[in-house]
């Protein structure tokens, strides 16, 4: 049995809490109020020295960075693949995920957003307009890449969802919370539609998880 250590609103989590679903694995729950700080506690610190969500345990193994984990699901459960069959296809893929997990998350992501707060004095007209910021360059340049392929379905590349749809859904939740409307961008909102109308997407959703607030 997997255990999934986790935060509702943890973009990191609910990546990995898609792609389990996607593939029809069943993982136990355990919550780590980051609200609370309760990452920081030494006994969440011998499963994770970095003090970060998410871990996946596996027994004795304990595994940590949703890019790590999701590379290794696909790797040990390769049904449904979550890349493409050619390797110009999974490059393609993992760009619009990297779009995504490395250009707009850690510039948004809590430690960010509480320093701004605590060292430079960033009131929450601030930081929405930092977030703003960093979402809107890098959903400008994924609209333009969607845009362009003709060939894909309702998803960001293909007719089923990849890794590049497990890591948009997190940061489209966030623009929402950050005050980010999706108007600008048609394409990013109409796969958003496709995927959350899937259950595996849908039941990973921030709003319905079992530590929701």
């Amino acid at each position: 049995m997997y255990e999934l250590h986790t935060f509702f609103r943890s973009a990191t989590s609910q990546r990995v809490r898609i792609a389990l679903n996607l593939k029809g694995i069943t993982a136990t729950h355990t919550v780590v109020d980051l609200a609370s700080d309760a990452h920081l506690a030494p006994t969440f610190r011998d499963i994770n020295p970095q003090a970060l969500l998410p871990v996946l345990t596996l027994g004795e193994t304990r595994l940590i960075q949703s890019p790590a984990i999701l590379e290794w699901l696909e790797e040990t459960h390769p049904q449904p693949p979550l890349l493409p069959g050619d390797a110009i296809g999974r490059a393609r893929v993992r760009a619009m995920a990297a779009m995504m997990g490395c250009d707009v998350h850690p510039l948004n992501n809590r430690r960010v957003l509480m320093t701004l707060r605590a060292q430079f004095g960033a009131d929450e007209v601030a930081v929405n307009a930092w977030c703003a910021t960093w979402i809107t360059a890098a959903f400008d340049a994924l609209e333009s890449m969607l845009a362009a392929d003709s060939t894909r379905g309702d998803f960001c590349y293909g007719v089923t969802p990849t890794l590049a749809d497990v890591y948009l859904i997190p940061q489209i939740d966030g623009a929402r919370r950050f005050g980010v409307a999706l108007d600008a961008w048609p394409h990013i909102a109409a796969v958003g539609q496709a995927c959350t109308a899937l259950p595996a997407f849908a039941d990973a959703a921030p709003s319905v998880q079992a530590d929701a607030r």
